[in-house]
């Protein structure tokens, strides 16, 4: 099940995307997850239940903690630095 997010995960988060290695977007999330090339994934807080259902399974199958974010996906975009909306995020191996 998905936990809630602490201030030590936003500077993690922030960390990522200077470096440049988060996965943005489910496509690409479930891509890697189906891989196994994913160590944690965090999700927006109006991520639709079909993608947190999707995401679960195959967290639950290759045991990747899923981390549910209190803010939703504008705010996760901003907090990225990003100019669109972000509801899938993931932190590769």
């Amino acid at each position: 099940m998905a936990e809630k997010i602490t201030d030590k995960d936003i500077t993690a988060i922030r960390k990522l995307i200077k470096e440049k290695s988060a996965i943005i977007g489910m496509d690409e999330t479930l891509k890697n997850l189906k891989l196994g090339k994913i160590n944690k994934v965090y999700l927006s807080s109006n991520c639709s239940k079909e993608m947190v259902d999707k995401i679960d399974h195959y967290s639950k199958l290759s045991k990747i903690q899923v981390t549910r974010l209190k803010y939703p996906n504008d705010e996760l975009g901003m907090l990225c630095k990003k100019p669109f909306s972000i509801s899938v995020l993931s932190v590769p191996k």
